[in-house]
């Protein structure tokens, strides 16, 4: 599902781009597992929004430092087993913490491969999600037609495409995360279209 429109502009960016970019689609995909976690009690959803908010501390040099080597393991520890939970809110609640557990891979040692997988985990996110909703009885080419002409899937990738022209702009760092986190933050709505009202 990669989206090879982006491929070779990752490597031409900052190492404070490559994380804003993974901290960006963390942050708009955040709300799937804030609402998974807490309806179904499961993991610690205060402590991922923490960490988050100290990644983009970070990129603005700002608050408190974090060792995020160390948070990693905190993360993966709130990686949901899809054996255990048969339902659909866990995948994009997976799909979120892979996010941001590759954001902070991503801060300790730059990789445009990384930053690749987490565009394309949030599209497959979505695509899963337009799947899931989609006539099972439509051929494997109208399906993919579906999924790439669905509203969902061109905001995604359209957020994506904004995200690289705010970090690629000649605008100062401290403006562009802002616009970014705003951007992301999406009103508090997922890539899914989906909110947690209680965080």
């Amino acid at each position: 599902m990669s989206d090879q429109r982006f491929d070779k502009e990752f490597y031409d960016l900052k190492d404070w781009q490559l994380a804003a970019f993974c901290a960006a689609v963390s942050e708009r995909m955040f709300p799937n597992f804030a609402l998974f976690a807490r309806l179904m009690e499961f993991g610690d959803a205060a402590k991922m929004r923490q960490i988050l908010d100290a990644v983009w501390d970070h990129l603005n040099n700002t608050g408190a430092k974090m060792n995020f080597e160390v948070q990693l393991d905190k993360v993966e520890a709130n990686m949901p087993d899809l054996d255990e939970f048969d339902l659909y809110g866990a995948s994009p609640a997976l799909d979120a913490i892979v996010a941001l557990y590759s954001t902070l891979n991503t801060l300790i040692a730059a990789d445009a491969g990384e930053v690749m997988n987490v565009a394309n985990v949030s599209r497959e996110c979505v695509a899963g999600f337009i799947e899931l909703n989609a006539d099972d009885q439509i051929s494997d080419e109208e399906l993919v037609r579906f999924i790439n002409t669905h509203e969902l899937m061109q905001q995604e990738d359209d957020f994506q495409a904004d995200i690289l022209e705010i970090i690629q702009d000649q605008i100062p760092r401290g403006e562009a995360l802002a616009e970014l986190r705003e951007l992301a933050h999406n009103d508090g709505y997922s890539n899914l279209g989906i909110t947690d009202s209680e965080s």
